[in-house]
């Protein structure tokens, strides 16, 4: 048998320094390895930083929990705070509430001397004075229907409350339907989601009044926006998922149909062969004759929201291992690349013109441990780690010439959700295929790291729910010791390059096993019924 040489948790072994004195960095999820505390320390770091941005709202009587006060961002950042916050509902549950008789959602809550319920009609705000707070919806956001979609089935991963899934699912529906119908959100010529012209998913045109003004006007210069139309791409699966569940077949395979046609205009308008252009413009020209060859950050959202396939998926992780070889930049995980000369003020690499920012480089990550380029992944969460040890932080965007300098407020811990992802569902590999980690898609990617011996946890802390690994690779092979209360798990173990697999041992059990590969990749495959733990060797 394959055997460890250590114990962890362990603060000092062979007199290395790879732990901490209380051990702070054993959050969830962690990592622990038996030569460094780097991998646990910018896990706790990332932690941290989406922690920070924690909000309690008073509002109408409610006290609501909140990360942070737009759902937009709750959402980008569940995907880490699912692991460890209790009170996952409430923001949910309000914006769910509040939704309009025509279908849409608000999206965030502020103080009214904030100003942003004033950048709207009537229709896109309520206003609490007893808290002077304001509820409002930036009219020109297509991104708010299905994020909510988003954020109800990471709650569903989480809690396993499906009974309030069921008793708000009309609702969601209702949303995706008007996302899909609204003149405001949807051309028919083209079968796609539309919005005024923007960067990617912002919330501001070029025009110079959108300082004050993001409704949507009778003349508005509207365009199709890869992003949007992926997102809702990903919500009618979901939605076909909850109908599935709910014993709704007809309904669901409806969803699925949608589904198809919508990733079928995708392909058909937005996609040059390569990436998703920018922006298709509708009813105008644009600023510029550079939207086809304009990479911009949801490219990487709709690789890990499934509209693509392998080739496409490999081929958008390309074009950005390619603009790394040519970019002055100091990374390629572009908010847009090229930038434009100048839009509303922003001149090229200011702001989300042409900035750097860490939620690309964490789908981006993401994307390619999945997809065949696992030392790219680790290569980019390397970078990552080494900024964050020099700054001690992670920015929301950095300027494109100087790492160490941020460029532009915003909420930081939407890009340490999205690193601490791809570490999760990444490196980790640990994907929850329904909910509470009953059936899990395991693929670890450990190979890629130095390190030779490691120990990661993950889990909900609301439901109490947890997976811990425990790995070693030697000489002559590597095993994987996994516990968990998973009925069954879906093994497809990364195997370091120019190794395979001679045979495979289950709790010392001899069993079979087939060999898959993505791209110069190959994984070892099999399923399993842990019955509480798991250990399993791969000979080389």
């Amino acid at each position: 048998m394959i055997e460890f040489d250590f114990k962890l948790p362990s603060r000092n072994i062979n007199d290395t320094h790879n732990g901490t004195y209380n051990n702070y960095e054993m959050v969830l999820p962690c990592a622990l390895t038996t030569d460094s505390p780097r991998p646990g320390l910018f896990l706790h770091l990332l932690h941290n930083q989406v922690s920070d941005e924690r909000r309690l709202l008073f509002v109408d009587g409610r006290v609501i929990a909140c990360c942070n006060n737009w759902i937009r961002d709750y959402v980008h950042m569940m995907k880490a705070f699912r692991h460890w916050e209790y009170d996952l509902r409430s923001f949910l549950q309000y914006i769910i509430e509040m939704q309009t008789d025509e279908g849409f959602f608000f999206e965030l809550v502020k103080q009214l001397d904030d100003m942003h319920w004033s950048y709207v009609g009537q229709e896109c705000r309520k206003i609490f004075p007893d808290d002077n707070v304001a509820l409002v919806r930036l009219e020109l956001e297509a991104d708010v229907e299905y994020i909510v979609v988003e954020g109800v089935w990471q709650y569903y991963r989480a809690t396993g409350d499906f009974e309030w899934v069921k008793s708000i699912l009309p609702r969601l529906e209702k949303a995706i339907n008007y996302m899909t119908s609204s003149p405001k959100r949807w051309n028919d010529e083209y079968g796609l989601v539309v919005r005024p012209f923007t960067i990617d998913t912002w919330d501001f045109t070029n025009d110079q009044k959108s300082q004050t003004d993001r409704r949507i006007h009778d003349d508005e210069p509207m365009s199709a926006m890869h992003g949007d139309n992926s997102g809702v791409y990903e919500a009618m699966n979901i939605l076909a998922f909850f109908n599935e569940k709910a014993g709704e077949h007809t309904k669901a395979d409806e969803w699925r149909a949608r589904a198809e046609t919508l990733k079928n205009n995708m392909f058909k308008y937005l996609w040059n062969s390569k990436f998703f252009i920018h922006q298709l413009h509708i009813n105008h020209n644009g600023i510029d004759d550079r939207e086809a060859e304009r990479l911009s950050l949801s490219n990487g959202y709709d690789i890990n929201r499934g509209v693509t396939d392998l080739s496409q998926s490999r081929s958008i992780i390309e074009e950005y291992m390619n603009r790394r070889k040519t970019t002055a930049a100091f990374a390629e995980w572009f908010s847009i690349d090229p930038p434009y000369e100048n839009f509303k003020g922003y001149s090229a690499g200011r702001y989300v013109n042409g900035s750097i920012s860490p939620f690309t480089a964490g789908e981006i990550a993401l994307a390619a441990f999945n997809y065949g380029y696992e030392n790219y992944g680790w290569d980019i969460i390397s970078r990552f780690i080494d900024i964050s040890e020099k700054d001690k932080q992670i920015c929301f965007l950095y300027s494109p010439n100087d790492r160490g300098a941020q460029n532009g407020s915003g909420p930081s811990g939407w890009g340490a959700a999205s690193l601490l992802n791809a570490v999760d569902e990444g490196l980790a590999g640990v994907v929850d295929k329904d909910c509470l980690y009953r059936e899990i898609n395991f693929s670890p990617r450990f190979v890629v790291c130095p390190h030779r011996e490691m120990r990661y946890i993950t889990g909900y802390e609301v439901s109490h729910k947890f997976v811990d690994i425990r790995y070693v690779i030697k000489d002559d092979g590597m095993r994987y010791d996994v516990y968990s209360e998973a009925e069954k798990i879906n093994f497809h173990i990364l195997l370091p390059n120019g190794k395979s697999c001679r045979d495979l041992f289950s709790d010392g059990e001899k069993i079979g096993f087939q060999l898959s590969h993505i791209g110069n990749s190959q994984y070892v495959d099999f399923s399993y019924a842990p019955h509480g733990k798991v250990i399993v060797e791969i000979l080389f």
